[in-house]
């Protein structure tokens, strides 16, 4: 089975990446990504004080406005990349930064990283069910989680966190910057992902351009545990989330 080229996680000089999104964009056409996610860090947690965020609403605009940019480019010149506008919201970061910063309906994806015990869980979930309120479920980006560690979850609460991931529609990330958290051991909670028809994405968590094409492990591991339809959920999401 074949698959479109995926990298839904990556950073710029919004964060902590080393290229512009203009580089990273002109990166993904030349390596022939189909699908690509801008996916910088939002946090007011220690973290940022060891690296650039997007910590004001002025420059989450300017951000935006930037792959706004390039996805105008990109649609000009018929280029076959679909490029989304992420976000990376570390868990450790204040609910009331979050609310008061970030508007979904301006976001194409949202992650989720540090997804490590159930106040996490319920963390998001308050998250997603306040946007709900202010939103329509239509205009809500998709959700997942960034490099997640299954070993927090799959000997306690596993079928809790498979409900929290169906309930709101998260999906599931392979990343090759992560490939520990892959392993054979956590089959039974791949196993459960597949079951459930929870969808999967693809991510090289890139700091720099030469980082976007390490796909290959994550692919292989989708196919190993056989959550190839799990991964065309996340691919009709993706189209859906650009009206295809």
């Amino acid at each position: 089975m074949n698959f479109p080229k995926i990298n839904l996680h990556c950073h710029s000089i919004y964060s902590d990446g080393k290229n512009s999104i203009n580089k990273i964009v002109a990166k993904a056409v030349k390596i022939g990504l189909n699908y690509l996610a801008i996916t910088d860090h939002f946090t007011n947690s220690w973290k940022s004080g060891l690296m650039p965020t997007l910590n004001s609403v002025e420059k989450i605009e300017t951000y935006l406005d930037e792959i706004s940019n390039c996805q105008s480019y990109l649609n000009s010149n018929s280029k076959n990349l679909l490029l989304y506008k992420g976000i990376e919201v570390d868990l450790g970061s204040s609910e009331e930064f979050i609310k008061n910063l970030i508007e979904p309906c301006k976001f194409d994806i949202i992650l989720f990283e540090y997804l490590e015990t159930f106040e996490g869980l319920a963390f998001i979930n308050n998250l997603i069910n306040y946007w709900q309120r202010k939103i329509s479920f239509d205009n809500l980006p998709l959700f997942g989680l960034a490099h997640f560690d299954p070993s927090n979850f799959i000997y306690t609460g596993i079928d809790r966190l498979i409900q929290f991931l169906r309930k709101c529609n998260v999906f599931f990330e392979f990343n090759s910057s992560y490939s520990q958290f892959y392993s054979p051991k956590y089959l039974v909670f791949f196993e459960k992902l597949r079951n459930h028809k929870i969808p999967v994405s693809i991510g090289s968590d890139a700091h720099n351009s030469k980082q976007l094409g390490l796909i290959e492990e994550p692919f292989y591991r989708v196919k190993e545990y056989g959550l190839e339809d799990n991964l065309n959920h996340l691919i009709r999401l993706l189209k859906k989330e650009k009206n295809i």
